[in-house]
């Protein structure tokens, strides 16, 4: 097909099938019960499954073949080289059905499209890869490893880390096993064994893969400085689009966690240089340009991005953009977004995804208060970071129960952690039990940080600042 025809590619309308399909799910179920809605995911996730690529379940004996970052080299994510590795993939092993390494590289490969799509119907196509090339090659390396991604993505970050070690164990300088153990570990809030599981990445496999991470662990450590440092040094080192486009972004997200917007938007300009449709630089760029005041090319940017991959925090970011310019239509405009959350949730859960954590973050602040606190819970009972003692301290606010939030609110900054959001919700729970210095103290810091982290609660810091002088 030659240039600017507004042909679309085949990948391109599998993705606006999937998003129409999701939108029709969601308009249909906006107002039914959630065991409603969760049940009718999985005849969603078999829509979406219709329409994905699947390695037939006819054949080869009747065996048939998802906000942190890949274990897949971000080499692999240039436009368009995914899934012609995966249709490659599909190919050879009809013909080699017993190859066990290609099947443990399928079954990644669908993890990161499942991920980089926002699609988790692709990930019951992972999971039988993965066990078809372990069923081939029992202590397969490369298959452990993708169970252990496999595993990250679905939430199940305890599992992840048993996979990433049993890998570990049959190849000391797995790349991706390395990657996935710093994820478990950071995902499950062990961030001093994460430290040195990223120093022994670095020293058995340096890399895009392992610097990312590297560079992740020091900034929730509030190491801000070497954080930027290693990603620049990764940048400078980064030769292929995927990989530019991937660090690039990244910097970009460490900017404007620090409220550089100036820096954020040149590195997602880098980063969208690459490659003009990567989904984090996208992003980025909206959050970015409405932090600055552009607020229509942000609602256009986010529009763009929510309509080729509806996940949770897009969604949510969209449909705060609507409610604070509050034109005509915009408060059922970001009611839809809402309802897609739902949507992607249930649909997930379908899937084996582990929501509780988008659950808590979303309907705390948009959607059911009691199911939030209950999302809350759960994720802390299985892990202690900083992101759920933050969500699970919000939702009991939300809730009124502030004297037990307050612990937890403290405990999201205890690490030394830069997140004005953070920040935010740390201020307002103060302000709720009485600590007024320090809840102006909190709130300041918020909006010094990032005055742009949110437009809504944003709005909501300074007016509670001004309400408590």
């Amino acid at each position: 097909m030659a240039p600017g025809t507004n042909e679309k590619q085949p990948t391109e309308a599998k993705d606006d099938e999937r998003v129409t399909a999701l939108r029709r799910f969601a308009a249909a179920g906006r107002n039914w019960r959630r065991a409603q809605l969760a049940g009718s995911a999985a005849l969603l996730a078999i829509a979406l499954t219709g329409g994905a690529i699947a390695f037939g379940a006819s054949g080869n004996s009747g065996t048939a073949p998802m906000a942190s970052s890949s274990a897949v080299s971000p080499g692999l994510l240039a436009s368009g080289s995914l899934d012609a590795s995966i249709a490659s993939l599909q190919a050879h092993l009809r013909t080699q059905p017993k190859d066990s390494d290609s099947w443990a590289t399928l079954g990644l490969a669908y993890v990161e499209q499942a991920r980089t799509k926002g699609d988790p119907s692709r990930y019951p196509q992972a999971e039988k890869s993965l066990k078809r090339a372990l069923q081939i090659t029992p202590g397969n390396d490369q298959a452990l490893a993708g169970e252990a991604a496999l595993a990250a993505a679905r939430h199940e970050f305890a599992q992840a880390l048993t996979y990433a070690d049993q890998a570990l164990k049959q190849n000391p300088y797995s790349a991706d096993a390395l990657s996935s153990r710093i994820d478990a570990l950071v995902e499950l809030g062990r961030y001093d064994d994460a430290a040195k599981a990223a120093d022994l990445a670095d020293r058995r496999k340096p890399g895009v893969p392992v610097f990312t991470r590297y560079a992740y662990v020091r900034e929730l450590r509030g190491d801000v400085k070497t954080a930027r440092q290693v990603l620049r040094q990764a940048l400078a080192t980064a030769t292929s689009k995927g990989d530019i486009a991937y660090v690039s972004a990244q910097l970009g997200l460490l900017a404007w966690n620090q409220g550089d917007y100036k820096s954020a938007l040149d590195y997602y300009a880098r980063a969208l240089t690459a490659d003009e449709n990567y989904l984090p630089a996208l992003e980025g760029r909206a959050r970015a340009q409405a932090a600055t005041g552009d607020r229509a090319d942000a609602i256009k940017g986010m529009e763009l991005v929510v309509s080729r991959y509806p996940l949770p925090q897009p969604l949510v970011e969209l449909g705060e953009l609507y409610e604070d310019r509050g034109a005509e239509g915009d408060k059922a405009k970001a009611e839809d977004q809402y309802a897609l959350v739902e949507a992607w949730i249930a649909l997930a859960r379908a899937n084996g995804v582990n929501a509780d954590l988008d659950t808590a973050l979303a309907a705390a602040d948009h959607g059911d208060k009691a199911e939030a606190l209950k999302a809350a819970r759960a994720e802390w009972a299985r892990r202690h970071t900083v992101h759920t003692a933050d969500a699970l301290a919000w939702a009991l606010h939300v809730n009124g129960q502030d004297k037990e939030a307050l612990p937890y609110a403290r405990q999201a900054s205890a690490t030394g952690y830069r997140n004005a959001s953070f920040s935010y919700h740390l201020g307002i729970i103060e302000l709720a039990n009485g600590q007024k210095a320090a809840g102006r103290a909190a709130l300041t810091k918020a909006l010094k940080l990032n005055p742009g982290f949110s437009p809504l609660g944003a709005r909501a810091a300074r007016k509670a600042l001004e309400a408590s002088k």
